[in-house]
This record gives structure tokens, sequence and C-alpha cells, in this order.
């Protein structure tokens, strides 16, 4: 697989009907219309191929949030095939070097909407991940919630106790992902109950990359 990260700028329509056809036949049905949308509202885009055909996409911004390093993950897509853990390592495995890169020796916080659990997968190796398991939310991260909710598209739209934000019906970005193989993180699941993501609902996650763990190349894990 090879994978490449450049400016939403340089992404042309031919690439854009090729990322549509990824999900032309399942939801979330990201026609062309709403990725030209996303090449408009997010920085860089990620793509992953295996020989001439792609596998995965991503659109993300890296930014200061409040002066926060952060890297935001507006849309992520993946292939369901046998290779789809493979893909999403390698599309988080330049995010995070282009993280380091933009905000060296510096933790970085990790935002995206999941539409199902097998999306904490992007949050291994991650410290203080919010939502998890056996830990009630700080006033500080039903803020940082609310903070991404607004980059996202609408502050008012979260419910900064369950995390969960509703958006209009129709196509709406997030992390699209459905594992091959190996367990999902145990418990998260209740995380998603009562989730409607054909209505437009997300659940957003957050989490830090550790400056020690960006230098070192491990992340993902």
């Amino acid at each position: 697989m090879t994978v490449s990260t450049k400016d939403t700028t340089a992404l042309s329509d031919a690439e854009l009907a090729e990322m549509a056809d990824l999900c032309v036949d399942r939801e979330p049905n990201f026609d062309i219309g709403f990725l030209s949308k996303q090449r408009e509202d997010w920085v860089l885009v990620t793509q992953v191929r295996e020989g001439n055909k792609l596998r995965g996409y991503s659109f993300c911004t890296l930014e200061r949030i409040g002066g926060t390093p952060s890297l935001l993950v507006g849309l992520l897509l993946v292939d369901r095939n046998a290779k789809a853990d493979q893909t999403l390592k390698a599309i988080l495995h330049d995010q995070f070097r282009r993280a380091l890169l933009a905000f060296p020796d510096e933790d970085v916080l990790l935002g995206s909407r999941l539409t199902s659990p097998d999306g904490f997968r992007a949050f291994a190796g991650l410290e203080d991940v919010v939502p998890r398991l056996g830990c009630k939310p700080t006033g500080e991260d039903r803020a940082w919630g609310r903070r991404l909710a607004k980059r996202f598209g609408s502050e008012k739209s979260i419910d900064d106790k369950t995390f969960i934000m509703t958006v209009s019906p129709g196509p709406v970005g997030g992390l699209d992902y459905v594992a091959s193989k190996g367990p999902i993180p145990d418990g998260v699941a209740t995380f998603f109950t009562g989730l409607k993501p054909h209505k437009g609902e997300r659940l957003v996650v957050f989490g830090w990359a550790m400056a020690e763990s960006l230098a070192s190349g491990k992340l993902p894990k």
C-alpha cells in the first residue's frame, strides 16, 4: 500500500469521483457534491492505494484550538475489505507524521466523529480518550466536546454528557470504518446505544497523542 497527503485544493474532480465510488452502493453514500464541500472545508486530504486501487481516504486539518495543537479528522472512509485495518493505520500514521512536523515537541489532540464502535480503533495508543469506560467526563472534557462540535458544524448540536452530536439528515462527515479482524475495545458499544447514524447522529471522540509517542513514530498502534 502507498499513502500520500496533499492540500485539498490539489484534489481533482476525477479523484473525487473515485472517492465517491468507494461507498456508491452503501452508507454513508458520500457523493461528489458532498465530497466537493469537504474539499472546501478541510485543508489536507490523505489517500491510501493498493496498486492503482483507492482503499481509503481522509480529510483533516492541523490547527490550534484555543492554543492547543489539534488534528481534526472531518471525514475518513475505509474500503470494507480484508485490509481495512491496514488502511486505517496507514492513514493515521501519515496524519500523525504531519502533526509531528506541524507541532514538534507538543502533545496533539485527535478529534473526530464516529458512527460505530469500530471507530475507537483510531484512538488506540492515545491518552485520556473521551468518552471512555469507567470515567465520568470532567467539565473540561465536556468543554472540549462543545469546542469540537462547533468545529464540526454546530456547538449547540451536541449533548455534552453523552457526546452525541446530531446534524440534519443527509450526508454527514465522520469516521466510516469497519474492522476486518481483531477485537473492538471492551464496552465501547455502550456509547452508541440509541445512536442513529442514518439520521446524522455521531459520537464526538477525542484523545491525546503524547509528544514522545509522536516522536517515536509508534502511533497508531
